[in-house]
C-alpha cells in the first residue's frame, strides 16, 4: 500500500473524511474497558454502544489496524504519536495480568473455557460475548502496526497473548477444541497464521491449523455448499485464514475451500452491490430477498480481503471485477461524505436509506471495519510480479516501485469519465510488460494508445497487453466504454437493477417521511419506520437506452422517460456511492404494459402492512436482534430450519428465552409469535418432552401454549393480547417464554409486538 498514493477523486476525499474519524476517536476511551478487564481504574470513561457491553475492547483493535494502515499511506505525524501511545497503554495493562492477557473484557470465560467444561453457542462462550473474536481484533491490529510501522512494542505484545492463548489450548482436546469453535471467533487462524510469518515459531502455525474450523471449512474442501442459514460474517474470516495458510504450507486443500466459497458467495449469494447476507445470515442459494438488514458491511470488508489472495494465485480478471464492484458500490457507499460515519446494513428494500454509526454510541462491528476501509482504497489498484504491472482499477494515483526504479501516474476522472491517462514519470531499462484490466462490463473494445500513435485492442484472459522498455514522460491513454444495462435478481426476473459499467444506480427518491436523522446510537432502530411508494418502471421498450438518459457529460446524473407508474413519473438515476441522506431504490419491478395490468408486488404490500402496525420485532437465533433485545437465556437452543429459510429458538427442561421489547405504553399491545406447524413432542436421550409452555409479560403468565403438529408442513402466527395493565406506562417489557421440566418451550420463529389484532 506505501507504494501506492491515491490523487485527487472522489476516493481521496472519502480516505480524507476516514482520517478524520482515526484522530477524533479518544485512546483512553477506546482503551478504558482493557483497563477494567484487569480490575484497574481507566483515565477515561469508555464509549457507549457496544462498547458498553460484553463485545468490548474489539474497536481498540479495529483502531491500531486503521490507523496504522493510515499512517502507511500518509506519515500523518499525529497518528503516528496516537498510535504509539495507544501501544504503550496497552503495554501497561497487560503487564498487569500475570498470564500477559490483554483485552476488553475479562478472561474468566476463557478461564472456563480452558476447563474443558464449558456452555457454548453461535455467539457465547464460557458466558462471554464471542469472545475470540473480540480479542482477535486485538491481535490483528498489533500485528498490523507491527508489520506497518515497525514498532516492536507491539510485537512483543501480541506474542505475549500467543503464547498465552496457545499455553492455555494446549489443555483442550482436538473434540474439546472444535467444540469452542462454534462460537463465532473472528480471523484467528489468519492472525496467528500472520504471527507466524513474522517469528517463524512454528506453535503459532500449529495453533493457526487448530483454529480451522472444520465443521464449516471441510465440506468447502469438497465442493459442498452447507451454508444456507450460517451468520455469514462468522465464516468470511475463517476462509481468509484458510487462504493465507495455503501461502504458507502449499497444501491445496486449503486453496479448495477458499476458491470454492468465494465463487458460491459472489455468484450465488450475493446482491448487485457487492454484498452478501439477510439479517447477517446466508439464504438460500440464488435468491436476493430484498429487505432492511442486508448486505452486512462487515462481510464485504472481509470479501474484499479473501479476494486479494484469490487474485494473487491466479491473475483472474473475475476477482478485479468483483473487488471493482463491492468497492465502488458497497465499501465508497457506506461511509457518509459529511459526517464519516460508518453504514452497518445497507438496505435493499424499496424506499428505504441509509443509516449510520453515531460518533460516540455506536461502536457495531461494521463501525471497526468501517474505520479501516478508507485507509485501503489504495489498495489493488496495481499488481507487479515478475516484471509484469497489472493495471486493475482506474483510480486516479500514483506507484513507485523503488527496487525497480519505476514510477507511474494515472489520471482520471472514472467513472463520470470512461478515459485513463498513464504517464511513466520515472523507468529503468528493463522490458515491463503492462496489463490493462478488460472488464466484463466494457460495452465495446478497450483502446489503449502508446504516445498517441500505436493503437492495442486486442486482449486475452482478461487483459491487454503492452510490452516495451518504457522511458520517462511515455504515455498510455485508456478508452473503457461503459453504457446501460439491468441486472436481474436470481429469482426474479421481473426485478432489476439498472447499472452504469460498474457502477449501481440508484433511484434518488427524496426525504418524504424521512427520520429526524439517519445517524444514530441503535442501529435497528428505524426497521419499521414508515415506507413509501416506490414507482415500478413500465415500458414495451427493451432497450433500456431509449428511456434512459443521461442529463450531464461531466457526472453520471440520469432520469427516466416518464415511465414510472402510477403517475407517469421521471426517475432522478445517480451512483449508490453518491446517495446518501434520502431514500432511494436499488431493485425495480419491470415490465410492459400488458403485464403491468395484472401485476401486485404480493411482497411489498405485505412488508408495509407489517411495517406500518409492529411495534418491535425479533428473530430468533440472529445475534443483533436477540443481543439488541437483552436476551436471557437457562437450557435454551438456536438453530436454522432450511425448510422455511428462518431461524428458531426454543428451551428444554427447567429453562426459558425472553427478550425486552418495546410497547405502546398508552393502548394496549399484541403478541404475535410465529411457530413450526410440524413441531409436536420431542424424543432426546431415550425421554419426550412435551412441547406445553408458558408465555409471561415481566414474569406474570399470559397464556400457556401446547403445539402438537398444529399446521403441519408451514409456519403459523398466533397473536395474544397484552393486558393493558401490564404495559401502561412502560416503555418496553419483557417477554418470555418458560418450560419445566419435562417440556420444551418453542420452538419459536418469530417474536412481534403490534398495535392492532388485524396483524393477518
Amino acid at each position: 500500500m506505501k507504494n501506492v498514493n491515491l490523487l485527487e477523486g472522489l476516493f481521496k476525499d472519502s480516505q480524507i473524511k476516514g482520517k478524520e474519524y482515526l484522530l477524533y476517536l479518544d485512546v483512553d476511551r477506546l482503551i478504558a474497558p482493557c483497563y477494567e478487564a484487569v480490575s484497574h481504574t481507566p483515565k477515561k470513561p469508555r464509549y457507549g454502544g457496544w462498547e458498553s457491553t460484553g463485545i468490548s475492547g474489539h474497536s481498540i483493535g479495529h483502531w491500531l489496524s486503521a490507523t496504522a494502515t493510515m499512517y502507511s499511506i500518509t506519515s500523518d505525524l499525529l497518528l503516528k504519536s496516537k498510535l504509539e501511545y495507544a501501544v504503550d497503554e496497552l503495554e501497561l495493562v497487560q503487564q498487569l495480568d500475570d498470564e500477559g492477557y490483554v483485552s476488553g473484557f475479562s478472561r474468566s470465560c476463557f478461564d472456563k473455557v480452558f476447563s474443558g467444561d464449558y456452555e457454548v453457542d453461535n455467539f457465547s462462550l464460557g458466558g462471554g460475548w464471542v469472545p475470540w473474536y473480540s480479542i482477535h481484533k486485538i491481535y490483528a491490529g498489533l500485528i498490523d502496526v507491527y508489520n506497518l510501522t515497525g514498532n516492536e512494542k507491539a510485537l512483543s505484545i501480541v506474542t505475549k497473548l500467543a503464547n498465552w492463548a496457545k499455553k492455555e489450548t494446549d489443555k483442550l482436546s482436538e473434540e474439546q477444541f472444535q467444540r469452542m469453535l462454534i462460537c463465532e471467533h473472528g480471523g484467528m487462524n489468519e492472525a496467528l497464521a500472520d504471527l507466524y510469518l513474522i517469528t517463524n515459531n512454528e506453535d503459532y502455525l500449529k495453533l493457526a491449523k487448530r483454529f480451522c474450523h472444520q465443521a464449516v471449512l471441510e465440506p468447502l474442501s469438497k465442493g459442498v455448499d452447507d451454508l444456507q442459514g450460517k451468520h455469514a460474517n462468522t465464516q468470511i474470516p475463517k476462509v481468509i485464514g484458510a487462504a493465507k495458510l495455503y501461502e504458507i504450507t502449499g497444501e491445496y486443500t486449503y486453496r479448495n475451500m477458499a476458491e470454492y466459497f468465494w465463487s458460491q458467495v459472489t455468484n450465488h449469494r450475493s446482491y448487485v452491490i457487492g454484498g452478501n447476507s439477510i439479517n447477517e445470515h446466508f439464504g438460500p442459494e440464488d435468491t436476493e430477498q430484498l429487505g432492511i438488514q442486508t448486505t452486512e458491511t462487515c462481510n464485504t470488508y472481509n470479501m474484499l480481503k479473501l479476494t486479494e489472495h484469490l487474485f494473487k494465485w491466479s491473475k483472474d480478471v473475475k476477482y478485479i471485477d468483483y473487488y471493482e464492484r463491492a468497492l465502488y458500490n458497497h465499501i465508497l457507499a457506506s461511509q457518509d461524505p459529511d459526517s464519516g460515519m460508518k453504514t452497518y446494513f445497507v438496505a435493499t428494500q424499496p424506499g428505504h436509506f441509509k443509516v449510520y454509526c453515531s460518533p460516540d454510541e455506536s461502536f457495531w462491528c461494521c463501525t471497526g471495519t468501517g474505520m479501516e476501509n478508507p485507509a485501503r482504497y489504495n489498495r489493488n489498484i496495481y499488481y507487479y510480479e515478475n516484471n509484469e504491472l497489472y493495471i486493475n482499477l482506474f483510480i486516479a494515483s500514483e506507484l513507485s516501485i523503488p527496487e525497480h526504479n519505476l514510477k507511474l501516474r494515472q489520471e482520471t476522472n472514472f467513472p463520470e469519465s470512461n478515459f485513463a491517462k498513464l504517464t511513466f514519470t520515472q523507468t529503468t531499462n528493463e522490458e515491463v510488460t503492462i496489463r490493462i484490466r478488460v472488464p466484463k462490463w466494457i460495452a465495446g473494445p478497450v483502446l489503449a494508445t502508446v504516445n498517441g500513435k500505436t493503437e492495442y485492442k486486442c486482449y486475452e484472459n482478461g487483459y491487454l497487453t503492452i510490452s516495451g522498455k518504457w522511458k520517462d514522460g511515455d504515455v498510455i491513454e485508456i478508452q473503457i466504454p461503459m453504457n446501460l444495462y439491468l441486472e436481474h435478481t436470481k429469482d426474479d426476473k421481473r426485478k432489476a437493477a439498472i447499472l452504469y459499467g460498474p457502477i449501481v444506480l440508484a433511484g434518488a427518491l427524496g426525504r418524504e417521511q424521512f427520520p429526524e436523522s439517519d445517524i444514530l446510537k441503535d442501529h435497528l432502530s428505524l426497521n419499521n419506520h414508515p415506507l413509501i411508494e416506490v414507482p415500478d418502471l413500465i415500458t414495451d421498450e427493451r432497450d433500456i437506452t431509449k428511456w434512459i438518459k443521461r442529463t450531464n457529460d461531466n457526472s453520471l446524473s440520469f432520469i427516466t422517460a416518464p415511465i414510472g407508474q402510477p403517475g407517469n413519473i421521471r426517475i432522478t438515476l445517480i451512483p449508490f456511492h453518491k446517495l446518501h441522506h434520502q431514500r432511494y431504490n436499488l431493485y425495480w419491478n419491470i415490465m410492459d404494459e400488458g403485464a403491468y395490468q395484472t401485476f401486485i408486488d404480493k411482497e411489498l404490500e405485505e412488508a408495509k402492512k407489517i411495517n406500518e402496525m409492529t411495534i418491535d420485532v425479533v428473530s430468533p437465533h440472529e445475534q443483533q436482534p436477540e443481543v439488541e433485545h437483552s436476551i436471557e437465556k437457562k437450557n435454551s437452543r438456536s438453530g436454522y430450519l432450511n425448510l422455511f429459510n428462518r431461524g428458531w429458538r426454543d428451551s428444554i427442561g427447567e429453562g426459558y428465552f425472553s427478550y425486552q421489547m418495546k410497547v405502546d405504553p398508552e393502548k394496549t399491545s399484541y403478541l404475535v409469535v410465529t411457530y413450526s406447524g410440524n413441531d409436536t413432542t420431542v424424543h432426546e436421550n431415550g425421554r419426550a418432552y412435551d412441547r406445553e409452555f408458558d408465555i409471561m409479560i415481566d414474569n406474570q403468565t399470559i397464556t400457556s401454549v401446547s403445539l402438537k403438529a398444529n399446521q403441519p408442513g408451514q409456519l403459523f402466527d398466533c397473536l395474544y393480547e397484552i393486558p393493558l395493565s401490564l404495559t401502561l406506562g412502560k416503555q418496553s417489557v419483557k417477554v418470555k417464554f418458560a418450560s419445566s421440566e419435562g417440556k420444551v418451550a418453542g420452538g419459536v420463529y418469530g417474536v412481534r409486538i403490534v398495535k392492532g389484532t388485524d396483524y393477518k
